[in-house]
């Protein structure tokens, strides 16, 4: 029975790590994570980052990390980081390429409402959604994320100098289903991350922009970090041979 119950809590043990790690991070969590490393001026944030970033030949912001796994197999890295993919990314179309033969593995999922800025007339509130790829070789991994565009949804009656009917204000609802087109003060954009702030300086939506940068740099050392754990110690950390 004390062997059962052991079992028992075991099996709850490490499917509450699993779900607690059903996403990389909340956006809540990821503002606090990109406050205490940047602090919270996004303008200035965001310019202070800008000068240790490069944008691609596709004038996408992407990074690019290689981590060792000395003694570790191809084998063994992708059954690794196939399960975190896996237990991480609960969207299935998120996953688009699981190559075991060729050691890739590619995800692309969207992170909502990584910022909001009310504005003069608009309200606006920015997602993104990264690419992911985890190119796999014995003793190492090699981890490119990129974003091109921030996907804006915007509110023309949430701004400070908007005054709709009470019944028609709708505060920049990053909630509305990505279908719904019933509401015409909500609209979708795209905006090109070379063509805003801290690339451009000149910028109307310079604040919104400048937050939206910083969280996307968060994001994507909050993956690198992610991936850098799931290889070194598993999932749950006790993912090894000896059992």
């Amino acid at each position: 029975m004390k062997t059962m119950k052991k079992w028992m809590f075991v099996a709850i043990l490490i499917t509450a790590t699993v779900g607690a790690q059903a996403q990389v991070m909340k956006p809540s969590d990821l503002e606090k994570y990109a406050k205490e490393r940047y602090g919270s001026k996004w303008v200035d944030a965001a310019l202070t980052i800008s000068h240790t970033l490069q944008l691609d030949k596709n004038q996408s912001l992407t990074y690019q990390e290689i981590i060792e796994a000395p003694g570790k197999t191809k084998q063994q890295l992708y059954v690794a980081l196939n399960y975190w993919v896996t237990a991480t990314f609960k969207d299935k179309q998120a996953i688009t390429l699981n190559d075991k033969e060729a050691g890739c593995i590619i995800v692309s999922s969207t992170i909502r409402n990584i910022a909001e800025h009310t504005g003069t007339l608009n309200k606006y509130s920015v997602s993104i959604t990264p690419i992911i790829r985890l190119d796999i070789k014995d003793n190492k991994v090699r981890i490119t994320y990129t974003v091109q565009n921030y996907d804006i949804l915007a509110d023309v009656s949430g701004g400070w100098l908007s005054f709709p009917e009470p019944d028609q204000r709708t505060f920049g609802d990053s909630k509305r289903k990505a279908d719904d087109k019933t509401n015409a003060n909500l609209y979708d954009e795209q905006w090109e991350i070379a063509r805003h702030y801290p690339f451009v300086e000149s910028d109307p939506q310079k604040r919104t922009c400048a937050k939206a940068l910083v969280m996307t740099h968060a994001y994507s050392n909050a993956v690198i970090d992610k991936v850098e754990e799931a290889i070194k110690n598993g999932l749950v950390g006790n993912d090894d041979d000896n059992w």
